[in-house]
């Protein structure tokens, strides 16, 4: 192998791993972004809850999926009078 392939490899896994130890972090930032939103559409509790699930990074990226295959949420959101 060539000096400059296994340099390139080293470098690509140096960078992906990197980047896979970011995501759960980039997950909870877009999450706690979306916290006035979620509440306002679910409720206090509701959109709390919804909001902590979705900055957990495993049960997060599980229940969006979910939702996604379901096509709805599993929290509902709050019903608007008037």
């Amino acid at each position: 192998m060539a000096l400059t392939t296994q340099v390139s490899q080293y470098v690509r896994g140096r960078l992906l791993r990197r980047l896979s130890r970011s995501l759960p972090w980039i997950g909870g930032v877009v999450a706690v972004a979306a916290v006035g939103t979620a509440i306002r559409r679910k409720g206090v509790f509701g959109g709390a809850l919804d909001t902590a699930l979705d900055a957990t990074p495993v049960v997060g990226a599980v229940k969006n999926t979910l939702e996604a295959i379901r096509g709805r949420d599993f929290i509902k959101d709050k019903t608007v009078t008037g």
